[in-house]
């Protein structure tokens, strides 16, 4: 079994203001209704993540 080390992972982006948020996820990651905050814009919003695309549900603030 592959570590998370050895596996491709990426930073999840902020959709509104494109910096990288805490979040680092593997390429077959699946969330649904995930609540993504933003340190730098101070948003937090809903986003579904599904073969590496994110679709933001909603903006929560």
């Amino acid at each position: 079994m592959a570590s998370i080390t050895n596996r491709k992972s990426e930073w999840i982006l902020c959709p509104i203001c494109h910096c990288r948020t805490r979040i680092r996820v593997l390429k077959d990651t699946t969330l649904l209704n995930f609540p993504l905050f933003c340190p730098k814009c101070k948003r937090e919003m809903l986003i579904n993540i599904v073969d590496s695309k994110i679709c933001v549900i909603k903006e929560l603030n």
